[in-house]
């Protein structure tokens, strides 16, 4: 059993509460899903049960937290580590070493379980999980989906009865989110307790027992699953919640049947690889005009970013021809007239405030105050304006890189997963806010995995296969269709 007892809780650097009065009961074996708006206190939560709270970030914790009767706020962390095993967002933040089988097995050295122990562990995890294609391969080149696995089984090998996760899906496709679907399928049947924090809920659906649904720091209501799944959109359109059934949704943004808009960006037989290894891009050829935002698809590895990087400058084409216009640009040009929101946003992070940040650099723009308080306004960033953004949750710091981006006002602009961590009230704000950039005559790219997010914003896909364009269609109701096989919906 898993009980929060009326907790309170504040970060060091933060007066207002995270977490206010929350009770909380878990039973053995219950799967159990965290949700609610971005900043709603939802990983303040798995902080509270993993032991992170009060162990490693400092704050005023009143109220108590037991695991199995025993106070979470007295046990040493090496002691929760044999109970409660965490897996974050990015599972590099948790990894040790270099290779696959020696992070599986990290966590069995660490606890200093026996080695005859620790290698039958390590086979019961790779025969369990179905990894043995990914052992002895390093961990640098391994795809998203894969690096999530192997984070996974490392908490695995180490025997907790408890799984923690915060937002694992944020940063997978469609297929390795279905693998990871079958993790946690499998962690189930095996009697595991499992708490999620989630703003992707669909593949959760046939998984979950209760859910309890956050709001303002508290927890506002739970839900068994059978409740959870008659809600009505409208009810989960007013919670912030994502869909629970993607493969229904209806186009909000269609796209142009007639032929591409005048190009503004031109790519001829492009190519690029590192010095020694493969092919990443291969022939690429793609003509984008003004006013178009188009989702750049396909599965972990394909490409994508690369194809980013290329785009806005920050790598060269090893071959091929990039024009802006009619004339062939070279990267420092495209480095010029292009911006690019990087998938990890603290990467993005430079000033001591929210309102320093969107000026950074923007100081010559004319009304550049009465741009920032307008982006701030219309992304639900007023709020902060004064905090540092280090203090931020995940969905918030993304929406401060989207803000920058808008009042950067690039000619081209490129969102690399813009909607990680962010729940559906301001998933649907960016997408207007893309929407009203478009309007005005730029070019946007949209890396993205978000099936909803794409029906609700792109006019056009390119999905990337093997470093080559697979499919390109203009996104209306009659390609529907070919937008739901590529994702693997069906009706």
């Amino acid at each position: 059993m898993i009980e929060l007892k009326n907790v309170h809780f504040s970060y060091q650097e933060d007066r207002a509460e995270s977490v206010s009065g929350i009770n909380l009961q878990i039973k053995p074996g219950e799967f159990v899903l965290l949700c609610g708006r971005s900043g709603c206190g939802k990983t303040t939560v798995t902080r509270l049960l993993n032991g992170l709270i009060p162990h490693f970030y400092e704050g005023t914790l009143h109220g108590e937290a037991f695991i199995d009767g025993k106070s979470i706020r007295d046990m040493k962390l090496h002691q929760l580590a044999r109970l409660v095993g965490s897996v974050f967002q990015d599972p590099r933040s948790q990894f040790f070493t270099v290779d696959t089988t020696s992070e599986i097995a990290f966590s069995c050295e660490n606890m200093g379980v026996p080695r005859v122990e620790m290698l039958r562990r390590l086979t019961h995890t790779v025969t369990a999980m179905k990894l043995e294609p990914l052992l002895e391969r390093s961990l640098f080149k391994l795809s998203s989906g894969e690096k999530q696995k192997i984070a996974i089984a490392s908490v695995h090998a180490a025997g907790p009865t408890v799984y923690v996760l915060d937002e694992p899906s944020a940063n997978l496709d469609h297929q390795a989110t279905e693998e990871l679907r079958q993790v946690l399928a499998l962690l189930k049947s095996a009697g595991h307790t499992v708490i999620i924090a989630e703003h992707r809920l669909y593949y959760l659906k046939d998984l979950v027992d209760k859910v309890v649904y956050m709001e303002g720091g508290t927890v506002a209501a739970e839900y068994d699953r059978q409740s959870f799944m008659a809600m009505s959109d409208n009810e989960r359109i007013d919670k912030g919640l994502r869909c629970i059934f993607p493969e229904k949704l209806s186009l909000q943004c269609s796209g142009k049947d007639s032929a591409v808009p005048p190009a503004c960006l031109q790519l001829e037989d492009a190519a690029f690889w590192y010095e020694g290894g493969p092919r990443i891009l291969d022939g690429l050829c793609l003509m984008a005009g003004q006013g178009e935002i188009i989702g750049i698809t396909g599965l972990n590895g394909a490409g994508k970013s690369t194809f980013a990087k290329i785009l806005c400058g920050l790598v060269s084409e090893r071959q091929g021809k990039i024009c802006i216009g009619s004339r062939p640009a070279k990267a420092g040009e495209r480095l010029k007239k292009s911006y690019f929101v990087m998938q990890d946003a603290d990467y993005q992070l430079f000033t001591e405030s929210v309102e320093e940040e969107l000026g950074l650099g923007n100081e010559r723009l004319p009304n550049l105050a009465e741009l920032v308080t307008e982006t701030m306004e219309t992304l639900g960033l007023s709020t902060f304006k004064d905090r540092h953004p280090a203090s931020l949750s995940g969905g918030q710091k993304q929406r401060v890189t989207i803000a920058v981006a808008i009042v950067k006002g690039a000619d081209i602009l490129i969102f690399d997963e813009p909607t990680s961590g962010l729940d559906a009230e301001n998933m649907r704000r960016v997408a207007s806010l893309l929407q009203q950039v478009a309007s005005q005559g730029k070019t946007v790219f949209v890396i993205t995995h978000d099936y909803e997010f794409i029906v609700h914003t792109c006019t056009r896909i390119v999905n990337l296969a093997d470093g080559r364009v697979g499919a390109d269609f203009f996104l209306n109701s009659s390609s529907l269709a070919e937008l739901k096989k590529l994702f693997c919906f069906t009706d």
